[in-house]
């Protein structure tokens, strides 16, 4: 299985990471940031949660600085935007989205799927394909009783070491999703061995992506 070339250990890499919600980027791709970070790449990073209010403020802030650590910049940019109601807030996320893109020019974004269950991941990823035209865009996947996990295309194997601390940082940080019955690290050890077994991972764990267009150089 050949893979798809970002960057070697030693180049740049500038990601831009788009969130609906505090704990999203982490549970979608964590896994995959860490990797590239340790792989040597100098990451540049915008990190950008769009609904982080309360006490999901500092819980934003604190998992996106361990998620970032050893990075070569970061960026961390948190919204105000009301949870759950991101489609009746088209017109302000659109400029939101709009003002972003003058401050940014990542060689790759990462953002939710675009059939994710959930209404204000959907817009997220609506809006970033509407703003962003010209960029290499992965849609993570976030898993929820909807069961609306699908058929991803694209894979990112996982150490056993990179697994433990994303999983770690999840549970230390977001106190606030503990009482979920489906925010554990059964859920996401579980869908990280399914996916390792798909993409058949050294260490048997893998994040997977949904890629729907790209250009070969």
């Amino acid at each position: 299985m050949r893979g798809l070339g970002l960057a070697q250990p030693g180049e740049a890499l500038r990601i831009l990471c788009l969130g609906a919600h505090s704990d999203d980027i982490e549970i979608g791709c964590g896994g995959t940031i860490l990797s590239w970070i340790g792989a040597g790449m100098k990451v540049e990073a915008t990190w950008c949660v769009l609904s982080a209010s309360g006490a999901r403020t500092s819980e934003a802030t604190a998992s996106a600085n361990d998620f970032l650590d050893g990075a070569t910049s970061s960026r961390i940019v948190l919204g105000q935007f009301e949870d759950g109601r991101f489609p009746s807030q088209t017109g302000k996320l659109k400029d939101w989205f709009e003002s972003l893109k003058t401050e940014v020019s990542p060689d790759i974004i990462l953002t939710h799927r675009r059939d994710d269950a959930h209404q204000d991941h959907r817009e997220i990823s609506r809006l970033t394909w509407n703003t962003f035209r010209d960029h290499l865009i992965l849609e993570y996947e976030i898993p929820k009783w909807d069961g609306d996990l699908g058929q991803p295309n694209l894979y990112q194997p996982l150490s056993s070491d990179v697994l433990d601390r994303k999983v770690a940082f999840l549970l230390q940080h977001f106190g606030s999703q503990r009482s979920k019955d489906w925010f554990d690290a059964e859920t996401f050890r579980g869908l990280a061995r399914l996916r390792g077994m798909e993409s058949r991972s050294p260490d048997r764990v893998a994040e997977a992506f949904y890629l729907h267009k790209a250009t070969i150089s």
